[in-house]
């Protein structure tokens, strides 16, 4: 019987396709057996109609739990016996690890599993960070890749662009769509990769990347959200504080649950009132050891060289990386640092030291905007104050601070800058090997 529904439910769904103009799909390479790779890995993830592999091969896949409640879809899917992942659940991210492990490692009892690594869209000009999930397990796994070689480009899906109608229409519209899937050989790892799933993904990536013929780049899902955030203020082309979020990552600490103690971060730099704390004790207040990690994180904020920092400098970054949409929790949060002890104002050279590292660029003029804030002239101003130009002024940012800049419209498409592939030189293509990474000042 149950042949029966997967044999229905594949033309079912070949037929769908069919009618939206996807005739014939292009087969490369041989899919391999469940006991051969359990956990198919496809990549550039750029569109809805990358579920054409999926329903093509029945393959289990990781989906949120709430798509169970889409009409049809949601029943279609249960058939593949999906791995489900709750946002309600904080201990679903975990538990989806170890279900994929306990199914990649039931020797072929189970179907294949079908991840996108990336964890997000892209638009297929290069190919992000890989997320570990897949390569946790430690098992071997067959790289998958998609092509659509068509004249005119409907297919792609990102944060900024057509959205998923305007998509739908459009390829509808197409009489022929093409589509190619290329199963690539298993890849089988090395003790160092079944150790290091992180190692495992990269070099997974960089087999995928060879046969797409596209670079890669250390962007991750996380640095298209920083890059992309609509804050007041909106990341310019030059910052460095995708490179800061990259090197926090590194040191294993996640923005995402640093959150949680920002304000416990605060209050320790401001009991140093501005004083430069050296290399050994950053390393303690982030509870790490010494390392050239660290090492290059602390060159970030050392300005002169010296083997100096203000830890300050690095709360505002941090608060920005962890929450790049809430500017003004940010600015208030500086502010409480920075402030005096009298009423929490602060003067224009400490608001050109807060917004260059909220920027994360060298050098930012504030002249205007501190005279904006001013009004009255006291060669001061509190939270209050700014928090007041912020509300008369929601494109303050634009308006004061960099009115001729602009934002890149994709983390795929390179900015007029010399940065081949993103937003900050150091997430180039010809930067991304492992080991050869390299760090700029924020005032260099």
């Amino acid at each position: 019987m149950l042949e029966v529904v997967d044999f229905l439910l594949r033309a079912i769904l070949r037929t769908m396709w069919f009618a939206g103009g996807f005739h014939r799909v292009i087969v490369k390479g041989r899919q391999a057996l469940p006991t051969e790779a359990a956990i198919l890995t496809l990549a550039p993830h750029s569109s809805y109609f990358d579920a054409i592999p999926i329903t093509m091969t029945m393959s289990s896949i990781v989906m949120k739990a709430e798509s169970r409640d889409i009409p049809i879809w949601g029943t279609l899917m249960q058939h593949i016996r999906p791995l489900l992942v709750s946002r309600s659940d904080k201990d679903s991210r975990r538990k989806t690890v170890e279900e994929i492990k306990r199914r990649a490692q039931s020797n072929g009892k189970w179907p294949q599993i079908m991840i996108f690594p990336e964890g997000t869209c892209t638009n297929r000009t290069c190919l992000i960070t890989f997320k570990p999930g897949a390569f946790i397990p430690g098992v071997p796994v067959q790289p998958v890749v998609l092509r659509y070689p068509n004249k005119l480009d409907t297919i792609t899906w990102t944060w900024q662009g057509p959205g998923a109608l305007k998509i739908l229409w459009l390829t509808l519209c197409q009489f022929h769509n093409q589509v190619e899937i290329e199963f690539l050989p298993v890849y089988s790892p090395s003790e160092a990769e079944k150790k290091d799933p992180v190692l495992y993904a990269s070099n997974v990536r960089r087999v995928m990347a060879a046969a797409l013929g596209v670079p890669v780049t250390d962007y991750t899902y996380e640095d298209c959200q920083l890059a992309l955030a609509e804050g007041q203020l909106r990341l310019p082309a030059d910052t460095c504080l995708l490179e800061f979020a990259r090197l926090v990552r590194g040191l294993g600490l996640k923005p995402e649950k640093l959150e949680q103690d920002l304000d416990r971060y605060a209050e320790s730099a401001k009991t140093r009132r501005g004083e430069k704390i050296r290399l050994a004790e950053f390393a303690a207040f982030l509870q790490v050891p010494a390392s050239a990690a660290v090492e290059d994180l602390f060159s970030l904020f050392d300005e002169s060289g010296g083997g100096e920092m203000d830890l300050r400098e690095y709360v505002v970054a941090l608060s920005v990386v962890c929450r790049p949409s809430q500017t003004l929790d940010t600015m208030q949060l500086a502010f409480k640092m920075y402030g005096s002890e009298e009423d929490g104002s602060i003067d224009e050279d400490a608001l050109s030291s807060i917004l260059k590292t909220a920027l994360g660029v060298a050098e930012l003029t504030v002249t205007d905007l501190f005279r904006a804030i001013d009004q009255e002239e006291k060669e001061k101003i509190t939270f209050a104050d700014f928090n007041r130009l912020a509300e008369t002024s929601p494109n303050f940012a634009e308006e004061y601070l960099y009115p001729s800049q602009t934002r890149p419209d994709s983390p795929a498409q390179p900015p007029p800058a010399p940065a081949p592939n993103g937003f900050c030189v150091d997430f180039s293509p010809k930067s991304s090997d492992a080991g050869e990474k390299p760090f700029h000042k924020k005032l260099d």
